[in-house]
């Protein structure tokens, strides 16, 4: 004689789906329907369906659980012993199920809750968006932001991304995208460097000057995007040093290790001070866009609109007069 084998611990629960939940669902919808309004003809109207319906529903179930869950008269409808045993164990299943969906509700509808999770390049992310993060914990305590810094494109099913901000162009996808900055570029020195070697006057002085490169996430070098003629061209001169971390791009420049194609959001400050300077300013090709991105507009949770609503004004706030260049060498 043989035996169905014990289920063991690190077997998978059943599935209550695949187990005929599925299949005695509108039977049990029936069944506490009639419970609670007395008799099939209301639950039928409170359903929005027929009488018949509803006793067909209610005689199905009773079928597929092999017992008789109400006494049936002309004069009224009442639960049997096993009636009552099945209504009171579905309470606490009915009652967690009105309970998850007040609550879902709550996070749609109520006051701006729970967990936010945002990705941003690592450059963009530490120098713009992560100081104006502080204002919006004061203005919605109950939100908690997650902001994890990734140069690569945001998987938003994977990595259950809420938001993502995007660095320059934008492939054809069906995410729903707003421009929040424009993305110029500046082609950097310090002083320093400057003061030793000078500043390249034309492209093709570019390959006689130290460059600091930034490594993509596919371990390419970051070309510079220049343009002369009304051409653009992509440049890989010859590096001094070689970085996958563009806020460490920045650090080299400043520390007069050679010049760095940068994005205004990271070189802008050190422009304006001083710090830095910019060549090759008619060189430089238009701006680009920041971007933010998240999946759909369709129920979009009210932590999530929170955030939109907070940053996107703050972003564009930040969009100043361009930085000074300096005349060339």
């Amino acid at each position: 004689m043989s035996h169905r084998p014990a289920l063991l611990p690190s077997d998978p629960l059943p599935d209550p789906l695949a187990h005929g939940f599925a299949t005695h669902y509108t039977g049990v919808v029936a069944f506490l329907a009639v419970a609670r309004e007395g008799s099939f003809a209301q639950a039928g109207r409170r359903l929005g369906i027929g009488r018949s319906a509803v006793s067909r529903q209610v005689q199905k179930l009773e079928d597929q659980l092999g017992a008789r869950l109400f006494l049936r008269t002309t004069r009224r409808t009442a639960l049997t012993r096993e009636g009552e045993r099945f209504h009171a164990q579905c309470q606490p299943g009915i009652a967690s199920i009105v309970q998850a969906m007040d609550e879902l509700r709550a996070l749609r509808q109520g006051p701006p809750r729970g967990t936010v999770r945002i990705q941003a390049s690592t450059g963009f992310g530490r120098a713009v968006l992560a100081p104006l993060l502080a204002g919006f914990h004061a203005q919605y305590p109950q939100v908690v932001l997650d902001l994890q810094l990734d140069d690569r494109a945001a998987a938003f099913e994977r990595d259950r991304v809420d938001i993502a901000f995007h660095d320059g162009v934008l492939a054809d996808s069906p995410l729903i995208a707003r421009p929040v900055l424009p993305m110029a570029l500046h082609l950097c020195a310090a002083p320093a460097y400057a003061a030793g070697h000078g500043l390249p006057r034309t492209l093709a002085e570019l390959a006689s000057h130290a460059a600091v490169h930034h490594r993509l996430p596919d371990g390419q070098w970051q070309a510079w995007t220049l343009q002369a003629g009304g051409q653009l061209q992509r440049l890989l001169p010859p590096a001094a040093c070689v970085f996958n971390d563009s806020t460490l791009v920045l650090e080299a420049v400043l520390a007069g290790q050679g010049l760095a194609q940068l994005p205004a959001c990271l070189a802008g400050p050190w422009l304006r001070s001083g710090q830095l300077i910019a060549c090759l300013p008619a060189c430089m090709p238009a701006p680009q866009q920041h971007w933010l991105c998240y999946p759909s507009r369709q129920h979009l949770p009210a932590r999530t609109r929170a955030f939109i609503d907070y940053i996107v004004p703050r972003l564009r706030a930040l969009d100043a007069p361009p930085a000074p260049v300096a005349a060339a060498a």
